[in-house]
């Protein structure tokens, strides 16, 4: 099945009835063109193709002056519940089969007050779903949420919870893509937190397959601790305490490089409520976990721990979060480590996204880049971000924003960086907005503590949280990578604005597209189907005088005419390509 967004005008009307779908599709593009469809379908009945190819165009040349709103990225909300929550989520992608994905979610019955984690898997690259806001695990009655999901190189999908009624540290195994899972196993007793699951994905590594839990124990000192299975999670290692902290650590997060080291990052925080994050720790371990060389602190940092009194006192923190570039490419091996902080430069006086990375293996770091691109000290708000490398080493970060939004309410945020993090581009990821809520038996404060992101076959699949349905649900954007690459090719000014003919044409499923700027200018370039309706947007931002190349991955499109279009201050064109499938 192929994506809502980019079906033919034959089911657009029928979707048109089916409200299910208005949370993914844009209602203003309808309520524009439900009249043009109308006839467009008419005409079909009466089978006058001639007469609706005379309209195509009328609807092409609608187009040409037409500032449709239509969205970029499509929001879809993976399993819709009316009265069960959703929050904390997070998703991973099959090592080996892009098409799958597995998210999870901590998930509070509103009416029985019951919490457990969701299971949700998608086989169609994340475009319909399936699961259960239950996972059937037991100790069923046992599950306190803080899901950590991960799916090995054997297709063995992972969740690491903590306890409810027994504290503790506790994961579970499914060798039959999450449709039944294995026994609690216990990973340690007592009050844990924040087990991340991670696992080695490079063949070339010595410890291809292991598969890592770090959490933090919160008993004083509140170290970090880390265990690893070499069998599918029937068995796990005793857990290695590796660190000795001065303070107390929260928010274990980690990731394997392409040569099988294991890195794990966590805060430190000052000793006191709300003990807000003071600087970032760092472990790693060469030898698959048996060993640790540990560092309680690689740079300084000011977190948020705390409320966000203008949104309803929801508890927000500035938790790490880390990942690694294994895309063979120029930055190979570079780490990456994110957070959130304020009143400490390059970070202003309110909420901002830092970046730290590393380029030897984590030994230095860079100092702070401020990620968000908003004027610093402007009273907006940043917060919860998620970070991932992409297969072609873009650097991602999606995070909740309010810089275009009244103070009490937030969109999601896409930052996207193709150079390791010296500039960014951004995008409003969302369709929709919404006000920022505690959740009914989730404690003080509580919407969830964090999102998740994974990749692949040129997607970024960004999954957060948020009640603009009345109840927090997890919600998915599909990003098309195509839509924000863009490589400039020559820096010789051209003599004139120019939009070539795509090659090859026709193509499958990739095809090239190339233009010429002579002098800097704000750059639209858009793609539509046969219907005129704008299926994706490729460039939208400033760009300098020079060549350009865009790639188009149309994988997930159907075969047919589409047309390409750029607009800039002073030019426009159109032209036609084939896709043949």
């Amino acid at each position: 099945m192929k994506p809502v967004h980019r079906v033919h005008f034959m089911r657009d009307l029928i979707l048109l009835t089916d409200s299910n779908y208005f949370d993914i599709l844009n209602l203003d593009y309808y309520i524009k063109y439900a009249g043009i469809f109308s006839c467009v379908f008419f005409l079909y009945i009466m089978k006058k193709l001639h007469i609706i190819l005379i309209y195509f165009i009328c609807i092409l040349l609608i187009y040409k002056t037409s500032d449709s709103q239509t969205p970029i990225f499509p929001n879809i909300r993976i399993f819709p519940s009316t009265f069960v929550s959703q929050s904390e989520t997070d998703i991973v992608r099959h090592p080996l089969n892009p098409s799958m994905l597995f998210a999870s979610a901590i998930t509070i019955n509103a009416q029985s007050g019951f919490k457990s984690e969701g299971v949700y898997v998608s086989t169609n690259y994340g475009i319909n779903w399936f699961g259960t806001n239950t996972i059937p695990a037991e100790l069923t009655i046992n599950h306190g949420g803080d899901p950590g999901p991960m799916i090995d190189k054997d297709g063995i999908f992972y969740l690491a919870h903590i306890g409810s009624f027994i504290s503790g540290m506790y994961v579970h195994y499914s060798a039959d893509s999450g449709t039944t899972w294995s026994f609690q196993y216990t990973i340690a007793s007592g009050d844990m937190d924040k087990g991340d699951i991670t696992t080695d994905d490079s063949p070339s590594s010595p410890y291809f397959g292991r598969t890592y839990i770090s959490y933090v124990a919160f008993i004083p000192p509140y170290p970090v601790f880390n265990s690893y299975t070499i069998n599918g999670g029937v068995n796990w290692s005793t857990s290695l305490q590796i660190n000795s902290p001065p303070q107390r650590c929260q928010g274990a997060d980690s990731r394997v490089d392409p040569n099988g080291n294991l890195f794990v990052c966590w805060s430190g925080t000052i000793p006191v409520s709300p003990y807000t994050e003071d600087y970032v720790g760092l472990g790693i371990s060469s030898n698959g976990g048996q060993s640790w060389y540990t560092r309680e602190s690689i740079y300084d940092m000011n977190g948020i721990n705390g409320n966000l009194p203008a949104k309803s006192g929801i508890r927000v923190n500035g938790l790490p979060k880390i990942d690694i570039d294994k895309s063979v490419g120029p930055r190979n091996g570079w780490i990456y480590i994110i957070t959130t902080e304020k009143n400490l430069a390059p970070a202003g006086s309110d909420p901002d996204i830092i970046m730290h990375r590393s380029t030897d293996g984590g030994m230095n770091w860079s100092g702070g880049i401020r990620v968000n691109q908003d004027p610093l000290n402007n009273g907006k708000t940043q917060f919860f971000p998620a970070i991932r490398v992409d297969e072609i080493g873009g650097v991602a970060v999606v995070f909740y924003d309010d810089r275009n939004t009244a103070a009490d309410s937030a969109e999601m945020y896409l930052a996207y960086s193709k150079d390791g993090g010296n500039t960014w581009n951004e995008y409003v990821l969302s369709t929709h907005r919404f006000k920022p809520q505690p959740i009914a038996g989730g404690g003080q404060g509580y919407q969830g503590d964090n999102i998740g992101m994974t990749s692949g076959n040129n997607y970024l699949y960004p999954l957060w949280m948020d009640n603009s349905t009345g109840i927090y649900q997890a919600w998915l954007a599909l990003v098309d990578l195509s839509s924000i690459n863009v490589k400039k090719i020559g820096y010789n000014v051209p003599d004139k604005f120019e939009l070539l003919q795509n090659y090859p044409n026709p193509f499958n499923p990739e095809t090239n597209i190339k233009f010429n700027i002579p002098k800097s200018s704000p750059v639209k370039l858009r793609i539509y189907d046969i219907s005129g309706k704008l299926i994706v947007e490729l460039i939208n931002e400033f760009l300098s005088e020079g060549k350009y190349e865009i790639k188009w991955n149309a994988t997930n499109y159907s075969s047919g005419i589409y047309f390409y279009r750029i607009e800039t201050e002073n030019f426009s064109n159109t032209k036609k390509m084939i896709l043949i499938k």
